[in-house]
């Protein structure tokens, strides 16, 4: 039997695409060492699992382009991943979140609406 994907599963690739995406870049932060060189980073625990989230976020969204065009699914995984982060890194870095990048993450969002809506 052929397994033939939703829609709908595709969509939720992308969610998961955005969510690894998300876990990467707070593991490749994690793993940033300020007086480190550049060989501590790459062997770096954070590091390697950041390129492991990085990975599978390629597989989801690979798997989710067999259905969806780019066109819409690469401005929805950013966007999603913008807001991810955002939100993240604001609740486990303690990155503090201004209005200005309040308002620049809703006009990223609304313009990935108006490009998802097509």
């Amino acid at each position: 039997m052929i397994f033939k994907m939703a829609s709908s599963t595709a969509w939720i690739l992308i969610l998961l695409a955005a969510v690894n995406s998300t876990i990467g870049n707070l593991l490749l932060k994690k793993a940033s060492v300020p007086a480190g060189n550049f060989l501590d980073m790459v062997i770096n625990p954070f590091f390697i699992a950041g390129l492991i989230f990085y990975g599978v976020n390629v597989l989801l969204f690979a798997k989710a382009l067999e259905i969806l065009p780019v066109s819409t699914a690469y401005p929805v995984l950013a966007g999603g991943g913008f807001l991810f982060l955002v939100v993240a890194s604001n609740l486990y870095l303690g990155e503090m979140v201004g209005i200005s990048q309040m308002l620049g993450i809703f006009f990223i969002l609304a313009g990935v609406f108006l490009l998802a809506k097509g």
